[in-house]
């Protein structure tokens, strides 16, 4: 939810913004020859592997590649979806293990195997149960948040989304800078969750709903640093919650040590070899190896070769230590792979050059804003979940009728309404960098607005025209934006009757879109213990894959907000279960 990506918010998922840490301290030196129950590769969620391992009694390591503990995870919104828990019962959520195995069936379909699912959706309350004992946290639903396709059977409209409370990273004490920073720099330290974006997002509009959750935030942010704590939410206070857990636990954590290849016994895994700073080490692994480092967000020749030709380097809001490693290390001793095409899509605002995108999440679905390709025509509904977004645009590509150039375009009121791009609060005026660089164009109407931004003017003019009559009408016969409880939750309920469409008017804006990503989310083949598979199907015994290293547990499909990081957290669990022997 992502971010708030990558969260900016998400992604969700929206990005937490914090204060930059310092330089992390010097990585604990890796020794050659050491022996471990349990190595886990990445220090992302495979760090609720290493606290599961270290409760199951396993003797645990955790080896990053970057300098930094956290990895997507301490970048994303740091919302988790997992349904029917005692989490959601106490708030009174009223979800039931039935009704999530209706609701996951329908929304994934044939897209992966039921065991992949089924063992999610069965070791949910046991994560939850986990975390609760290992670590510092304590976690809220975020009521409301509909599920990305809660018009399905089994699908929610309150959702199932939880998340982090705000979290004192203090607690970290001279490890604190060893936490990945966010995505987002605030002037001001204020630990937004994901549902105070929602509010805080629309406080132009609805000033009793978003001015006291900025006053409250504000002054846990400001008074905390008063006291002598630093209060975090979002990707943050999860991911530093986790490292304060392995902390408490005593788990060594390797820093700025990447895995080079795996060590077997026949067709078991029993270990990795390792560099750290240029020196080879070897480290046994007496009951397995998870590998948790991420997908290949930033290996840019992969990405185009099984995704689209059209991706740039920088695009993908994924942490800059996903680069396939340990997919293709894993590869080398025949692992299988799966669903390598996809990506946990994110439409964001196109970067100046050196930048990074800024996602789009509420911006799509509030009312005076459509979004249009290279003809000029819509061809989605723009309020639609990301990673769906993103899958029309690449089949279009596959069918050989690429999307072209993306513009969100926008009227003044809109840009008088809503924050914009997690920077722009209302009335504030576009950075100019962003005309200067072509990423943004505005005019007095729709021809002037189409010919800055390179559109075809009659297409573009028709385009409007039928966008606000059927706006004026509060129903899009075209895409049905609007109709999804989904939609409607990043909608601004002060419109009616309709709170995802107005008609635009006055001064236009046009500004370019591209398609980003919170990571890739295909990748190595697994079962329901999380256990690497051949392409015959036979377990690779020793190798477990969680998060981003393994092929999506819901195939093809997103299910709701944290889904990404929900099924780390699970995955993690089961995988350290099993390697300890209590599956």
């Amino acid at each position: 939810m992502p971010s708030r990506t990558t969260l900016a918010a998400t992604a969700q998922e929206h990005h937490e913004e914090t204060a930059m840490p310092d330089t992390p301290p010097a990585p604990v030196p890796a020794v050659d020859g050491t022996t471990v129950d349990l190595l886990v590769v990445g220090a992302g969620t495979g760090m609720a592997a290493a606290l599961a391992g270290h409760q199951a009694g396993l003797k645990t390591l955790v080896v990053e590649k970057t300098e930094y503990v956290g990895g997507s995870t301490a970048r994303s919104g740091g919302a988790f979806w997992i349904p029917a828990s005692s989490l959601l019962a106490a708030e009174g959520a009223g979800d039931t293990a039935e009704r999530a195995r209706t609701y996951v069936q329908a929304a994934v379909g044939a897209s992966t195997t039921e065991e992949r699912w089924l063992s999610f959706l069965e070791h949910g309350e046991e994560t939850l149960r986990m975390l609760r004992q290992t670590t510092p946290m304590r976690f809220f639903w975020a009521r409301g948040y509909a599920d990305y396709h809660p018009e399905l059977p089994g699908g929610s409209a309150a959702g199932r989304t939880c998340e982090c409370r705000p979290f004192d990273l203090s607690v970290l004490g001279s490890e604190r800078a060893r936490l990945r920073p966010s995505v987002m720099e605030s002037p001001v330290p204020m630990p937004i969750t994901g549902a105070d974006y929602r509010w805080m997002n629309l406080f132009a509009r609805l000033p009793r709903s978003g001015l006291p959750r900025i006053a409250k935030r504000a002054a846990q942010g400001l008074g905390g640093k008063l006291i002598g704590r630093e209060y975090a939410a979002g990707g943050q206070a999860l991911a530093g919650g986790l490292y304060a857990g392995v902390l408490r636990a005593g788990i060594p954590v390797w820093t700025r040590t990447a895995l080079r290849r795996l060590v077997t016994d026949g067709d078991r895994v029993t270990g990795a070899v390792l560099e750290q700073d240029g020196h080879e080490v070897t480290v046994t692994a007496r009951r397995g190896v998870v590998l948790a480092a991420g997908g290949f967000d930033h290996d840019i020749e992969q990405r185009r070769a099984h995704q689209s030709k059209h991706l740039e380097p920088g695009w993908s809001l994924g942490s800059p230590g996903n680069t396939g490693d340990a997919i293709r290390v894993a590869q080398d001793i025949g692992a299988d792979t799966d669903l390598l095409e996809q990506a946990w899509w994110f439409p964001a605002v196109a970067p100046l050059p050196g930048g990074s995108p800024q996602v789009l999440l509420a911006e799509r679905a509030l009312p005076g804003s459509l979004i249009v390709d290279g003809s000029g025509r819509r061809f989605v509904n723009e309020a639609t979940d990301y990673m769906s977004f993103g899958q029309r645009l690449l089949e279009r590509e596959r069918a050989g009728d690429p999307a072209g150039p993306l513009w969100l375009v926008f009227d003044q009121q809109y840009r008088n309404s809503y924050v914009f791009a997690g920077a722009c609060f209302p009335r504030m005026p576009l950075p100019k960098e962003w005309y200067e660089a072509g990423i943004a164009h505005r005019a007095g109407g729709a021809p002037a607005l189409a010919r800055g931004a390179g559109l075809p003017e009659d297409a573009f003019t028709a385009t409007l025209r039928r966008f606000n009559e059927l706006a004026a009408a509060g129903n899009d016969e075209d895409f049905h934006r609007g109709a999804s409880a989904y939609d409607r939750y990043y909608g601004d309920p002060t419109v009616t009757p309709n709170p995802n469409l107005r008609p635009l008017t006055g001064q236009l804006y046009a500004v370019r879109v591209v398609l980003s990503d919170l990571g890739t989310c295909g990748g190595l083949r697994a079962d329901g213990d999380a256990r690497v598979l051949r392409p015959d199907g036979a377990p690779v015994e020793g190798l477990y894959a969680i998060g981003n290293t393994a092929a999506n547990a819901f195939g093809t499909v997103y299910p709701g907000a944290g889904a990404t990081i929900g099924q780390g957290l699970v995955y993690a669990t089961v995988a350290a279960r099993h390697a300890a022997g209590r599956k």
